[in-house]
């Protein structure tokens, strides 16, 4: 299958520039990325796609086996780099796409000139036993996914808006209440467990790349303390803080969240 069709990939921006392949996070695709486009297809070459089993992705490329872990969309993304013979790439991954990051320069280090993590959280369920904390505790994370199993679409409703934050500005929370109710319920089911049960604590420490973690001032999702441990167990990496609230800077803060990327990728050479 041509990953081109499978993934939906468009690429603008000058050729010859630096590549920025940008990833998008559970319950979305790549039109998430569409107001920080403009500032960094100036510069770079920006890379698009949307994961398998969400937006404009080929449905028929989604297996349940495939993409029962993280480790199948790992695989998209090293493809993905290989078959457009893209050279090293800056991957940016927003919330769990993070973590695939993180994973595929764990395999490949040598396929990226670096990593901004955006969002990240490496487990999103509190470990009481190493006073880890994640957000969430384990009953928290058993009655979101009991919600969404029950009725996808008034969990998408109700969670959206949380995910979101920014409740001043309604219009956020309702496109990504319509980002989610537009994936296949049955897919969002697979892909919801694979983002809020994975623990990625320990690959953390295999990433060798330049890596930039980025998080917001308020996230409900993704509290300050997990970006300071991702940072802390990545060797040489960075943590920015954006002004941004909720847990997507890419939506809610377009200039600051490219203005964050486009120096890290500058800083690179």
């Amino acid at each position: 299958m041509d990953v081109r069709s499978r993934n939906h990939v468009t690429v603008t921006g000058p050729v010859g520039g630096p590549v920025v392949m940008l990833a998008h996070g559970f319950g979305c695709d790549q039109n998430m990325w569409r107001l920080v486009v403009p500032v960094l297809e100036k510069d770079f070459r920006v890379v698009l796609f949307d994961h398998v089993g969400s937006g404009n992705s080929d449905p028929s490329a989604w297996t349940r086996d495939r993409y029962s872990s993280l480790d199948g969309y790992v695989d998209d993304v090293l493809e993905l780099r290989r078959e457009l013979a893209l050279g090293p790439v800056t991957f940016v991954g927003h919330s769990v796409s993070a973590m695939m990051g993180v994973l595929a320069a764990a395999r490949e280090p040598e396929a990226f000139a670096g990593l901004v993590l955006l969002a990240p959280s490496p487990c999103f369920v509190d470990d009481p036993d190493t006073g880890y904390r994640g957000g969430f505790s384990a009953e928290d994370i058993d009655e979101l996914l009991e919600s969404l199993d029950a009725n996808y679409l008034g969990w998408s409703g109700a969670m959206a808006p949380v995910i979101m934050g920014n409740p001043e500005r309604p219009e956020l929370g309702q496109e990504l209440t319509n980002s989610f109710c537009r994936t296949d319920p049955e897919i969002a089911r697979v892909f919801a467990r694979v983002t809020f049960l994975s623990d990625n604590r320990r690959d953390l420490a295999r990433v060798s790349v330049p890596t930039l973690v980025a998080q917001c001032s308020r996230d409900a999702i993704a509290p300050p303390e997990v970006g300071a441990f991702v940072q802390a167990r990545i060797p040489g990496s960075r943590l920015v803080t954006l002004n941004a609230t909720g847990h997507c800077p890419q939506l809610a803060a377009p200039e600051e969240t490219a203005a964050a990327i486009a120096a890290f990728v500058s800083a690179r050479g």
